[in-house]
């Protein structure tokens, strides 16, 4: 009994000890903590407005006010450590031979993040925008450190790695696409007419922008006929619709106007001697 009451004081003993030579230095690292919370919250507000003022996408500014919130508090942890007397060099050195084996093994992940860095800052392109490069194209859908996702117009989406952009031939088409429309006319058809109705279709159609204007002309001679190039612009939303209510708009006129359209056609002559 009386060795067990000795335990019971020794451990109080001991805790008091502890109270007293840790409790302060416990109670500073915890007040550090606190201010660096409230630090990192600050920063992150002012590095907010900074990146709104460079016309930042949304996700990537959250992602760096977040990074940003993350390093201070991590610079108020290191200074809490050290206040509680904990050795950070040996820490340290284990988390640089860490970090070099990790980034050894993470070749692929920080080449999408170092190529993300340089979307960021370089802007070739936005949210919003149609772009081609490589095999792909589509609409910019969503912008991060590590992926671009496209969007397409079936609805489905591709993610592309960051280093798969960077350093390849960029086809930034902006917010709106042009159209590209081929219609034959049978030869000895009055030209003017023809593009005549059709650019009264273009400036009647609620897709098509007028600025820039619609081009119209000859695209070539063709066999069978006269090729016409039409070739408005319009909103990315409207290109698979445009193209399919213009096509029809111009099929309708042109019968209307008894403005042939030729079928392929060629001419054989069969030659032979008189016996």
């Amino acid at each position: 009994m009386e060795n067990s009451i000795q335990s019971i004081d020794h451990v109080r003993a001991s805790a008091l000890d502890m109270a007293v030579r840790f409790g302060p230095k416990l109670f500073i690292a915890i007040v550090i903590l606190a201010v660096g919370y409230i630090a990192a919250r600050y920063a992150g507000r002012i590095l907010d407005l900074m990146l709104q003022r460079l016309n930042l996408e949304a996700p990537v500014r959250s992602l760096l006010v977040r990074t940003a919130n993350v390093l201070v508090i991590g610079f108020f942890a290191i200074m809490a450590l050290q206040n509680l007397g904990i050795e950070l060099l040996p820490l340290i050195a284990g988390l640089g031979v860490a970090g070099a084996g990790a980034a050894l093994a993470m070749q692929g992940i920080l080449g999408n993040l170092a190529a993300g860095l340089t979307i960021i800052f370089t802007r070739p392109f936005h949210v919003g925008d149609y772009i081609s490069i490589g095999q792909e194209e589509g609409e910019i859908l969503d912008i991060n450190l590590f992926s671009t996702t496209l969007g397409h117009t079936d609805r489905s989406k591709v993610v592309i790695p960051n280093r798969k952009i960077v350093g390849e031939i960029l086809h930034n088409c902006g917010h709106i696409r042009q159209l590209n429309l081929w219609v034959d006319v049978a030869y000895g058809t009055d030209v003017t007419v023809a593009l005549g109705h059709v650019g009264a279709l273009l400036k009647a159609s609620p897709r098509v922008l007028q600025d820039p204007p619609p081009v119209l002309g000859i695209a070539r001679l063709a066999e069978s006929g006269i090729t016409l190039r039409v070739s408005p612009w319009v909103n990315l939303a409207d290109y698979v619709d445009a193209t399919g209510e213009l096509n029809k708009s111009i099929l309708e006129t042109f019968l209307a106007q008894n403005i042939a359209i030729p079928f392929p056609q060629r001419e054989v002559r069969m030659l032979g001697n008189d016996a």
